[in-house]
């Protein structure tokens, strides 16, 4: 995808918005469809019968055929595909959609001439029963567009994304092989010794959030003051994600150009961050702190750290088991979940190896990754591949000599 700022005027504003609302309307319409269905009644209807149901919806309905046919056809595909994503287990059950949030259509069977350049800096995009929209040309569009989705975010500003396959980045050659370990404290640990962390709100910035939020608190529902407050908190959040996607496409992008393979753990986001409130009957334990948890696995951009890189970097990401990974010692591979001291120290009671927690994790990471690419017949990546004492010697030297503050020369016994 490729996504720009786009810049509608008030009037086609008012016309983006009620795209919106019909999509929205038609969306809702197949989830409540959907949730009536039961094992031991009729089949729900599919795209194809809903497409049915929706010409006779607009033929009832002067507001609904008023909008574009386009703009709701494809909100019914998008519930499909969604669908088929759901029972495929690789999302979840598509939910209620509410105004305000998640605000967006999309517009397929774009003619090439429906995307054009006015000038060096802004181009026009051509939306069903509006015309021609502007939008900032921050970057090259790739040949090949055959659709577009519009959006807005909760700080009212839209944006248009362009449905493209962008070229991948090409590897440097090297053989360099990359452990990747991701976490709250520390966002993305590499093998390298390397810690980076995602850019989050300032401190001024999250003293005015906690002031608006208490503001908000103590708004009526539905007056212009709540309106307001929730727009203020919306730019706040928007700013928040900007600077996290920012990050996120910087490392991805200096991961992809430097390391041949890039090794990350295959975790299964969705599961770790669902909530631990339980049900009336069986309320969870440690609500709360399960909630700031998951907040903070959100807030690191896990799951888009990854998805960016198969897409810079196709078939050189390798996903391997994260069983034992930050309790296992990368020098000697003796499991012990003592060996961590603390959320930063890791100190093996075998070897006597000491680093970082999560560089330790993330040499795990990356020697299995090696593991797995020698025992599928290929050559080993970047190092020994086995689980034996000989791991990269040079490397665990001078981590072993950084946390011990020795110089080169005045000996680490290594076993």
């Amino acid at each position: 995808m490729s996504r720009f700022r786009l810049q509608p005027t008030p009037a086609q504003e008012q016309v983006l918005l009620e795209h919106c609302a019909h999509a929205r309307f038609v969306w809702n319409l197949a989830v409540e469809q959907h949730a009536h269905w039961q094992p031991d009644r009729k089949a729900a209807p599919r795209y194809t019968e809903q497409c049915r149901q929706l010409t006779q919806a607009r033929a009832a309905n002067p507001w609904l055929a008023a909008g574009s046919v386009i703009v709701q056809q494809q909100a019914l595909r998008d519930f499909a595909q969604a669908m088929a994503n759901f029972f495929g287990r690789t999302h979840r059950r598509p939910i209620w959609r509410s105004r305000g949030r998640g605000e967006g259509f999309r517009v397929v069977a774009v003619e090439p001439g429906d995307v054009r350049r006015a000038s060096r800096n802004v181009g026009e995009v051509k939306v069903p029963k509006i015309g021609w929209i502007r939008f900032r040309w921050s970057r090259a569009i790739l040949d090949g567009v055959k659709s577009f989705r519009v959006t807005r975010d909760r700080a009212g500003r839209w944006h248009v994304a362009f449905a493209v396959v962008p070229e991948p980045i090409a590897a440097p050659g090297t053989g360099a092989v990359v452990g990747v370990d991701r976490g709250v404290v520390v966002s993305a640990a590499l093998s390298t010794g390397d810690l980076l962390n995602a850019p989050a709100l300032r401190d001024s910035e999250k003293a005015r959030l906690l002031r608006l939020q208490r503001k908000l608190a103590r708004a009526q529902r539905g007056s212009n003051r709540r309106g307001k407050v929730k727009t203020a908190i919306g730019k706040l959040k928007a700013r928040e994600t900007d600077r996290r996607k920012d990050w996120v496409e910087k490392t991805s992008t200096r991961l992809a150009r430097e390391f041949d393979v890039i090794a990350v753990e295959d975790l299964k986001i969705s599961n770790m961050t669902r909530s631990a409130k339980g049900t009336v009957d069986v309320p969870g334990r440690g609500v709360r702190q399960k909630a700031g948890l998951n907040r903070g696995i959100l807030a690191n951009g896990w799951g888009l750290l990854v998805t960016r890189l198969e897409h810079k970097a196709p078939g050189r990401v390798m996903k391997v088991d994260p069983r034992f990974t930050s309790q296992r010692c990368s020098a000697c591979g003796v499991v012990d979940r003592e060996a961590r001291e603390s959320q930063a120290a890791f100190r093996c009671r075998s070897c006597g190896f000491a680093c970082n927690a999560d560089v330790n994790a993330a040499l795990n990471i990356r020697f299995a990754a090696g593991h797995a690419v020698t025992a599928r017949g290929g050559p080993p990546l970047g190092g020994p591949a086995n689980r034996e004492p000989q791991r990269d010697l040079h490397l665990v030297r001078s981590l072993r000599l950084e946390s011990s503050g020795l110089r080169p020369g005045e000996g680490v016994n290594l076993r």
